[in-house]
This record gives structure tokens, C-alpha cells and sequence, in this order.
């Protein structure tokens, strides 16, 4: 596993899970499962199982560098790699993939995000060992897929075509961003869609070649990286690349267009944790449905609530069914859970209202 590298981005702000996501503490900086850990602790220690450590990369909002090396401090700081700002996936995959590549010329790159929750370790480390392995000798980009259990609109999709390899992969069709609730029960029957979990596993030269034919304005602004890297110009260099690099994922600005996509078809326990809802699917419920995070907790009549509080805070819900109830102390949030989705929404008229305090 020498030649193999692991990319943890870490640079989100989660603005989903306001008020316990804020902008200088993010979600995957958080132990939201009360675990112990945070979610990005958990993921590093998920990845150490299958790479050595200084392999283990981390992208990250400069202004994060600190939490980073606190939570992470088996990390050098050649192995945090600090964007200036945020530009999505496209430009944190190419920075990262650029900067192994240039010291390892036969990389394979393992790509996750910071914040998911995989409950089946040894399942997900055979299928990411399989895609390995797979990408080994081929031009491929492999993203893992999701076998969906429900008509979720949540996650964007994969569709597959019917032919695959030996080894389980089929080729990529189509993507699709977030679906209606009609059309996701669609891709559910149908039984050629997965779920996208925004994972991947490439060689590094493969993914470079395709941002070169597919996104090369920024190409062109890393193409003099291998100068700069674990130089003291790098992080210049990287303000300067930044700047000229649009504000894209790599999904719409690569994996929609290469020719190139395989999907392999999983199992391991994954969820992105990307709202309260999907938190409160793995969070332990009691016998009314409730999934609960703090010691002086009262419930009457209520079912089927998120609800997360200050352990030090005496909380009573009465007569509540289906909603979320999170407390930071200096916020309290009570909102259908079903309507979740438009906790991004509040964010933005919280900013626009002057409140950046609570955000």
C-alpha cells in the first residue's frame, strides 16, 4: 500500500446541521454521534487501517489548520493541505492529486469526505481494496455507489449499465443531482441506480489527464505545482491557482462527462450524515421513535424527534411529533424534520439580517 494515498476533504461548513455546524466549527470537527471522536478522527482512523499514516492527506479551509492539527496531530503539515477559499470539489481534488502525484508518479488515490459514517469497516475496506486493485492497470475512475434501501431525495444518484467486469464494476450511465420524491421511487424500481456517495478511487494520473481534457482552466492554474510544493512558495502558488479556478464539484465537472466512470454497487452501512434526518436514521431511538443527546431529557406525548441538548440543561417536550429540537445554548432550533431543507435557507437570511454571530 506504499503507492496508495488517502484525500480526506474537510472543508465544508455543514450548514445543514446549523446551529451545532457553525462556520468556525464545522460538522466534521464535531462529535455529533457522541462517540468520543469526531467525524473526522473517525475517518482518519477508518483510513489508517488501510494506508500508512503519512499517506493520509487532508484539504481543508486555511482557516481550519488548527482544529485540523489539534484532532489530527499524526498529520505533518505537508500532509494539511489548506485552500485559500472555497472553490467545491474540483479544485480540492486537483490541488491534492497534483501534490501526490508530483512526489509519486504510480499513486493510486482513495478520495472521502470528512463526515460519513461507515458502520461496516471490513466491508467497505474490501470494496475500496477491490477498486484498487481494478484501477491498478486501467484508465478508470471508480465512484463508489450506494445500493439504495429507500426513495431517498437527499443523495444524488448513479445510473449503471447492465454489462459489468468480472470484478463487479459497471460502467457509469448517468448522474443525477437530488430528485424529486416521484422520480427517486422510480430509481428505486427500476434497480440500475445507486446511490452517489461522493467517494472515489482513481490513479492519480487518470484523474489529472481528465481535468486536463475536461476542466483545463484548472489545469492550467496547478500546472506549475510540482515547482512549489513542500516549498515554502506553496501556499503563494495555491492563492494564485485558486484564483483562477471556477467554483465546481468534480461530479458535474468531470465524472458527468468522462467515458471513463465505473461504479461498483455497495453495502457497508453508509450514511453522509448530511442533515438532522440522516442523523437521526442512525441514531439509537426509544420505544416512541425519539433519538435523544443530553442527560436531563423529558418527554410526553412526543414521537419520532430529533433532539440534541446540553447536558447541563433541563429540556421538556410535550405533545411534539416529527421535529427537531437542537440547542447550543446560545441557539435553540425547533423545526419539522421534514423541512429540514430549508435550514440552509434560515443560514442565508440569518447573514443577510446581520446575525453572523450565530453562524
Amino acid at each position: 500500500m506504499n503507492s496508495v494515498y488517502v484525500v480526506i476533504m474537510a472543508g465544508g461548513i455543514g450548514s445543514r446541521f446549523w446551529p451545532q455546524s457553525r462556520s468556525a466549527k464545522p460538522k466534521q470537527f464535531l462529535d455529533i454521534l457522541n462517540t468520543g471522536k469526531t467525524l473526522v478522527q473517525l475517518t482518519f482512523e477508518r483510513f489508517a487501517g488501510i494506508v500508512p499514516k503519512e499517506n493520509i492527506y487532508v484539504v481543508t479551509n486555511a482557516g481550519y489548520e488548527a482544529i485540523v492539527k489539534e484532532q489530527l496531530p499524526h498529520l505533518t503539515d505537508s500532509q494539511i493541505l489548506k485552500e485559500p477559499v472555497r472553490r467545491n470539489t474540483a479544485p480540492c481534488i486537483t490541488y491534492a492529486c497534483d501534490k501526490i502525484y508530483a512526489k509519486d508518479k504510480n499513486a493510486t488515490i482513495i478520495v472521502s469526505p470528512a463526515d460519513h459514517l461507515i458502520l461496516q469497516e471490513e466491508k467497505f475496506k474490501e470494496v475500496v481494496a477491490r477498486s484498487i486493485d481494478f484501477v491498478k492497470d486501467n484508465g478508470y475512475l471508480i465512484t463508489l455507489g450506494i445500493k439504495p434501501t429507500k426513495p431517498a431525495t437527499g443523495y444524488g444518484y448513479i445510473q449503471f449499465v447492465d454489462e459489468h467486469s468480472p470484478d463487479g464494476f459497471y460502467r457509469v450511465k448517468t448522474f443525477t443531482e437530488k430528485p424529486t420524491p416521484e422520480i427517486a421511487k422510480t430509481f428505486l424500481k427500476s434497480g440500475d441506480f445507486l446511490w452517489n456517495s461522493g467517494m472515489f478511487v482513481w490513479k492519480a494520473k487518470t484523474l489529472l489527464r481528465a481535468i486536463v481534457k475536461h476542466l483545463p482552466e484548472i489545469a492550467e492554474a496547478f500546472r506549475e505545482g510540482n515547482k512549489h510544493y513542500d516549498t515554502p512558495g506553496e501556499e503563494k502558488f495555491i492563492r494564485e491557482a485558486y484564483s483562477q479556478c471556477t467554483n465546481i464539484s468534480i461530479d458535474y465537472g468531470v465524472m458527468e462527462k468522462a467515458d471513463n466512470v465505473y461504479t461498483i454497487p455497495a453495502q457497508f452501512g453508509w450514511s453522509d450524515i448530511g442533515s438532522w434526518d440522516s442523523l437521526y436514521e442512525v441514531y439509537e431511538h426509544d420505544y416512541l421513535g425519539n433519538a435523544v443527546a443530553g442527560k436531563n431529557v423529558r418527554i410526553y406525548d412526543s414521537a419520532n424527534n430529533m433532539i440534541m441538548v446540553p447536558d447541563n440543561k433541563l429540556v421538556v417536550l410535550q405533545g411534539l411529533r416529527g421535529y427537531c429540537v437542537i440547542d447550543t445554548g446560545d441557539v435553540l432550533l425547533v423545526c419539522e424534520k421534514e423541512k429540514e431543507q430549508e435550514i440552509k435557507q434560515i443560514t442565508v437570511d440569518l447573514k443577510v439580517a446581520d446575525l453572523d454571530k450565530y453562524l
